[in-house]
């Protein structure tokens, strides 16, 4: 046999393996999934796609697996590129035993992973398997522990996005737990720990699989999910865009683009915007817009605790992450989830050399039993030791209200802001000027004849004394108060002053966060 009939061997295996069997691919179709090299097509640039470990088969034996021994065992893995840049991919393949785990599955993951952090590049992971390979035993739990072990390591070094875009339940659900960011698509993806099934078993409730770790169960109430979409073609399109914000690793800044924005426009349609009445609310999210570059940004946890608002944006083509109280859900107070929420974008940014953006309108913390039973102290603390151990450029702008605890803790100069602006309407205070009255003046008030003209009296007297807009100012505590037209042009100022920024955290093994 020649090397040409050699040749002409391989070229006919590779396109069996790149075919596969055509029943599985129909029956992938008509659950409105695509197959695996759909995806990979969809990820990547065209033609970018270099496969290792293609013609990998498992080694397993016993409960009829030594005669079915399909080539990839059920994982396709390489690397390719997302608009030039590189991006190591591994994606199950749900026609060959579902998707599930075995060790040679187990091995080719491992060893992408190993090269992803190796070269300093993204990692991304199509998800579609039934978890376990159930034959394969302890050999197949052992490979999951490999998975976490270098999603630990790997993280803070390189981007890691996983794709949820089928079931993912059991220990399986932690990999994508452990990484930076989680995609799902509704209808045919879900995460859980124990199935519909084994809850009904236990505690008697009946549930379906969406309704129980489905794409909207963890995009608003979990928290387990950062973005959801209807199909996946969409899905893998915001995969890239969100790519094209993050850098290569942690050593690298993320890419900066050109943009036809004029950094020196102004946003006179802020001072519509926005009410100088600190009790009216608004859209925080069309200040974003209006500030960022096109008004274009990826906003991260979209619908899990509204009150906060955490996106990646650009200003003058500089990749910034952007924090906001949102003034329309729950007046934008701090609560349980939107500090825990806050909290992991925050280290995201950190950890990536994203510049982060503060925009204050904070009324305070939620009271409430709920909260307090519920830990509001050691999970608003993980907020604020995120800002606090961050060292990338800060920078804070006060909108309105800055009450307490929470003025402190959303990035305030005492905690390392490196700049803090605030517009002529901003109150910073520790409560509001009526709770403050009723503190200080009780006495007073309950003696006077007229108490609720004495209260207003001692309202409007108390903020003039500590509340007006340059009361912070003078103590500087806030760098200066702006024109909020000129906000976008303050913010890009700041944000090209201190790209050059260094700071060194003290020598240690790691710090020890609130849990």
């Amino acid at each position: 046999m020649t090397m040409y009939d050699r040749v002409g061997e391989l070229a006919v295996l590779r396109d069996e393996i790149l075919e596969g069997a055509a029943a599985a691919t129909a029956a992938q179709h008509a659950k409105g999934k695509l197959t695996v090299r759909e995806r990979i097509e969809l990820l990547l640039d065209a033609g970018s796609f270099r496969e290792v470990e293609q013609l990998r088969r498992h080694r397993a034996t016993g409960f009829g697996l030594e005669a079915k021994k399909p080539f990839t065992d059920g994982v396709v893995t390489g690397w390719g590129t997302v608009e030039g840049r590189t991006v190591f991919v591994y994606a199950h393949d749900f026609r060959i035993f579902g998707g599930a785990l075995g060790e040679a599955h187990a091995t080719k993951i491992h060893k992408i992973m190993d090269m992803a952090i190796a070269a300093g590049a993204p990692l991304v992971s199509l998800n579609d398997g039934a978890g376990a390979r159930i034959q394969e035993g302890v050999s197949a739990l052992a490979g999951y522990g490999g998975i976490f072990q270098r999603n630990t390591k790997a993280s803070g070094v390189i981007p890691q996005i996983s794709v949820m875009l089928g079931p993912c339940a059991g220990g399986a659900a932690y990999s994508p737990a452990l990484t930076d960011f989680v995609f799902m698509v509704r209808e045919t993806s879900q995460m859980f720990i124990t199935g519909p099934d084994v809850v009904k078993a236990v505690t008697g409730e009946e549930i379906t699989q969406n309704g129980l770790g489905g794409a909207d169960v963890h995009a608003e109430t979990s928290g387990v999910c950062h973005f959801a979409y209807d199909d996946e073609e969409t899905c893998l399109a915001e995969v890239r865009y969100l790519l094209s914000l993050l850098p290569q690793n942690n050593r690298e800044n993320p890419p900066r683009h050109d943009s036809s924005d004029p950094a020196d426009r102004r946003s006179d349609v802020l001072l519509d915007l926005v009410p100088a009445d600190g009790n009216r609310p608004y859209d925080m999210a069309k200040v974003i817009e209006e500030l960022v570059d096109e008004g274009e940004y990826l906003e991260v946890h979209e619908r899990w605790a509204r009150n906060i608002i955490c996106a990646l944006a650009r200003l003058d083509g500089q990749v910034v992450g952007i924090v906001a109280n949102q003034p329309q859900a729950l007046a934008g107070v701090l609560d349980i989830e939107a500090s825990e929420k806050a909290a992991r974008f925050v280290q995201m940014c950190d950890a990536f050399n994203i510049p982060i953006v503060t925009l204050l309108d904070v009324p305070g913390f939620l009271p409430g039993v709920d909260q307090e039973h519920g830990g509001i102290i050691r999970h608003g603390a993980k907020l604020l030791y995120a800002y606090c151990n961050a060292t990338v450029p800060r920078i804070s702008l006060i909108l309105r209200k800055a009450y307490g605890g929470a003025y402190i803790v959303m990035d305030s100069q005492s905690i390392g802001a490196d700049l803090t602006y605030a517009w002529p309407t901003n109150e910073i205070a520790v409560m509001g000027a009526e709770g403050a009255a009723n503190v200080i003046f009780r006495r007073q008030i309950a003696a006077a004849q007229d108490p609720e003209a004495t209260r207003a009296q001692l309202v409007k007297e108390y903020k003039s004394e500590l509340m007006h807009p340059y009361y912070a100012a003078e103590r500087g505590l806030v760098d200066d108060v702006i024109d909020p037209a000129d906000t976008r042009a303050v913010l890009i100022g700041a944000v090209t002053v201190l790209q050059a920024k260094h700071a060194d955290l003290p020598a240690r093994k790691h710090g020890n966060p609130p849990a």
